[in-house]
């Protein structure tokens, strides 16, 4: 049997591993809406940055703490952004971040791998798709494909995602001690999965 890819190791790994992965995955992701809000004034990021705060803690408290995962559902729904009327290139990571949120919740109240699976797959493609935008002008349609998946910042992001897959898959369990360390991780890394530099104040 040949080595399995990214999303066939998610499918493989126990559900709460699952959900983490996916929680980091989104927690690197709330720059880019943080980023789009800023320029623009739409939206909040409030009902992100407390859906993100109520995972964390359920995660780390798992028998104490409970989470509406619907409800915060709805209020991300609220603040998700369009591309119509919004013609600037930071709206579509800002849509993807609360896309992969509202997935990860769907995945808590579902306890469904495939929602796990998703989140990663959307931070790919949100990364993909930055990068393609972004050289469109430069590179032939045929080249440009192939040029997405060489750039840096794609490249990054799958190897991340392998490197965080192989830390959890290391861990025997989920423990607060571990929860908090991959908050920490997202911290220190500084960076969204677009390469925004992270505001550590909107903690």
């Amino acid at each position: 049997m040949g080595q399995l890819n990214t999303f066939q190791r998610i499918r493989a790994m126990e559900t709460e591993k699952q959900s983490l992965f996916a929680l980091y995955l989104c927690e690197r992701m709330l720059p880019n809406y943080e980023f789009f809000h800023q320029l623009t004034g739409f939206g909040e990021l409030k009902p992100l940055r407390g859906a993100l705060n109520a995972l964390w803690d359920r995660h780390a408290n798992p028998k104490h703490s409970k989470i509406n995962a619907e409800r915060w559902q709805e209020k991300v729904d609220e603040v998700t952004p369009s591309e119509y009327g919004h013609d600037m290139l930071g709206v579509y990571p800002a849509m993807d971040a609360c896309t992969a949120i509202s997935t990860l919740l769907q995945g808590v109240l579902d306890k469904d791998a495939k929602n796990f699976v998703d989140v990663a797959k959307v931070s790919q493609a949100s990364v993909a798709k930055f990068i393609e935008l972004n050289i469109a002008d430069e590179v032939p349609a045929e080249q440009l494909r192939e040029a997405v998946n060489q750039h840096e910042l794609y490249q990054y992001e799958v190897e991340m995602q392998q490197a965080m897959l192989n830390y959890l898959e290391a861990q025997p369990t989920v423990t607060k001690a571990l929860v908090n360390q991959l908050k920490q991780m997202v911290a220190d890394e500084g960076i969204s999965n677009i390469g925004l530099e992270v505001n550590q104040s909107s903690d």
